[in-house]
């Protein structure tokens, strides 16, 4: 048996009444996340999903579609999995109530219950959520609907098993005085205890006879197993308790966190205890309960036209960028907005703009200044490098702190940040002009090497979010899976060994032209995958006949050759004060940086052109425009009120002539 220490974490089981949404994916990538980090600290890592699959809304669902309740589920599980391995989840275990391994522990859990008296059988008058699956008391509707979802209720009166809530009530308290951070957020608990716990817990009702769609109970067969009861046992029927065979569930029981949507946290927190409770064994560490990943217009709903499929994401951008939002935009736990908007600006600035900018530079800069070998590490060679090793070490100690946290985004925030202060550390030192004088060589080598220390630490710590990108940087820079790669290599500067040999410099993210892709993700929102479909781009339609234009006097070749065009890489852009028309870019053209002024404001913005591959004439004489020099011109094409600037591949190094 392994002697590391376990981790043990879990989703909630996603009911399979239709189709998963992103909401679902967020829940599930986050829960990935943390395994996939507590695997590279060297933890025993079991990560658990699934599906709950019983219940009267799985029942009528089925019957509307003319399919068996096995039959319905069977599908849309199919769909479900595929998700899980689109999104690149390292579960280790896919738990469906439906399974024989689980039908037969939850009908022995329920049997147990009812013959140590904690459940008895009596007879249900009250309102029940079908979408829900809920139980509720007069008091705690909202204007006669369900507090949960909003939905109407039914009045049900039938005969039911009720299991005894109150018998726990005071030890239930006490543990979470004993234990405060078993609830997180904080405010959830106290949601708990003065919504549901303080006004008077009443015994549940555990089982259903009015539908036949669940686990049956022991001689008593015109019953259901209600279907939370079943649900929330898969925590420990899928590390075999119960069964003949109960070593995982001794190696890895109490569970370490509990993933929820708020939504679901009373069931969690208050049914979940009380039956470890009944059952005498120990209760999670902790539950935690994120926020709703919002559209407009509120919760993802088809009725809406806001529903978010994430294989259209993951099939248009990636699955990186489509885990990088997921993880980085909304602060994990409070609520957040999904926009196009956002996403296509978190793609752009965070990982073509910051990351992938840094990658290129790097790469195409250590081929042109040391024909493509990394050279030797030495630090505090320069006046920046102590900043830049001081910062990646701390980031590495945040990132740790964080995710004990499950602050995804802060971690991201924070890998975030260091990777543009080496961005920053790339103007400062400008290699380009290092690379011109003979005796600061050292210093241009000691710029390369912190260069490439930076992108392999953020790459290290990048890998519980982005599972592709991460080896995409090592094949770059040379590197290969292993030791320079292992999570506490990232506490160490100089680990690359001088001499190592870079790859292609390769855009790993590649810029996204913000209106169309905006519209195309719209587009999706309001009609599924089939309107994504219309939306992807087309040959453009034919335009109408125009009018020749007046043309310039013809010139001779020589004339032209007096023109010089080179590839210059957009590093900053600003707007110049009181010009509505200019904008001031800092050009990096490989040897040099320059300032170019451009008419360009009403068609671009400047965190718009930050990263970008643009046109410069470079032998123009430089000339000032509203008092800011401007030493060139980039290209661009114009039609009436339309502008479009001339752009290269992001393959093309600075500086590159163009013919």
């Amino acid at each position: 048996m392994s002697t590391k220490k376990t981790y043990y974490i879990t989703t909630p089981i996603y009911y399979p009444s239709d189709k998963l949404h992103i909401g679902h994916a967020y829940t599930t990538v986050a829960g990935d996340a943390i395994a996939r980090y507590k695997r590279l600290r060297g933890y025993d890592v079991r990560y658990l999903t699934g599906t709950d699959e019983h219940g009267q809304k799985i029942e009528r669902n089925a019957l509307k579609a003319g399919k068996t309740p096995q039959q319905f589920v069977d599908d849309i599980v199919a769909g479900i999995k595929d998700l899980w391995k689109k999104l690149d989840i390292s579960n280790d275990d896919f738990i469906r109530t439906t399974e024989e391994r689980h039908k037969t522990a939850v009908a022995d859990i329920f049997d147990r219950l009812v013959q140590q008296g904690d459940i008895y059988k009596g007879e249900y008058e009250g309102w029940y959520c079908t979408p829900c699956e809920s139980f509720f008391t007069e008091r705690q509707l909202v204007d006669g609907n369900c507090p949960d979802c909003g939905r109407p209720v039914e009045l049900v009166k039938e005969e039911s098993y009720f299991f005894r809530m109150s018998k726990y009530v005071d030890r239930l308290l006490q543990y979470y005085e004993d234990n405060p951070g078993f609830i997180q957020p904080e405010s959830r608990k106290n949601e708990m205890i003065n919504n549901f716990i303080k006004p008077g817990l009443e015994d549940l009702a555990v089982s259903r006879a009015t539908f036949d769609w669940g686990v049956k109970v022991k001689g008593d067969p015109k019953h259901v197993v209600y279907v939370w009861i079943d649900a929330l046992t898969n925590y420990i029927t899928a590390l075999g308790y119960g069964s003949e065979n109960e070593e995982l569930f001794n190696r890895y029981w109490p569970a370490d966190v509990h993933l929820v949507g708020k939504e679901i946290v009373r069931f969690h927190t208050i049914y979940w205890p009380i039956m470890l409770m009944a059952l005498d064994l120990p209760l999670p560490k902790k539950v935690f309960g994120h926020g709703w990943l919002l559209m407009k217009g509120g919760k993802m709903s088809k009725s809406k036209g806001n529903v978010m499929d994430p294989l259209v994401l993951i099939d248009r951008y990636g699955l990186d960028a489509t885990r990088y939002y997921l993880l980085r935009e909304v602060p994990f736990g409070a609520d957040g907005s999904f926009t196009p908007e956002s996403f296509v600006q978190r793609v752009n600035s965070d990982l073509a703009n910051d990351l992938g900018n840094l990658l290129n530079r790097t790469v195409a800069m250590i081929g042109k200044y040391f024909d493509g070998t990394i050279p030797a590490f030495k630090a505090g060679v320069t006046a920046f490098d102590a900043e830049l090793e001081k910062l990646a070490l701390e980031t590495v100690s945040k990132v740790e702190e964080v995710m004990e946290n499950l602050e995804f985004s802060v971690a991201l925030s924070a890998i975030g940040a260091f990777i543009s202060r080496t961005n920053k550390y790339i103007d400062e030192t400008q290699p380009w002009v290092l690379a011109k004088d003979e005796a600061k060589q050292e210093e241009l080598a000691s710029v390369m090497t912190h260069l490439v220390e930076s992108l392999r630490i953020a790459s290290i710590l990048l890998q519980p979010f982005l599972t592709e990108a991460p080896a995409k940087i090592w094949s770059q820079l040379g590197i290969s899976a292993g030791e320079w790669t292992e999570w506490d290599s990232a506490k160490q500067l100089g680990v690359v060994s001088g001499g190592t040999k870079v790859g292609k410099a390769e855009p790993i993210f590649p810029r996204l032209e913000a209106e169309q892709e905006i519209e195309f993700i719209s587009s999706s929102m309001a009609g599924g995958a089939a309107a994504a479909e219309t939306a992807k781009p087309e040959a453009a339609a034919p335009q109408e006949a125009q009018e020749k234009p007046d043309l310039k006097e013809e010139i001779g070749i020589d004339e032209f050759a007096k023109v010089e065009l080179r590839v210059a890489q957009v590093v900053a852009c600003e707007p110049v004060p009181k010009a509505d028309k200019l904008l001031k870019l800092q050009l990096d053209l490989g040897f040099e940086q320059r300032q170019v002024v451009s008419g360009i404001a009403k068609h671009y913005k400047p965190e718009e052109l930050v990263g970008r591959k643009v046109i410069c004439v470079t032998n123009l004489k430089p000339v000032k425009l509203r008092g800011e020099l401007s030493q060139g011109m980039i290209l661009a094409a114009s039609q009436g009120d339309q502008l479009t600037l001339a752009t290269v591949p992001d393959s093309m190094p600075n500086g590159a002539i163009v013919k």
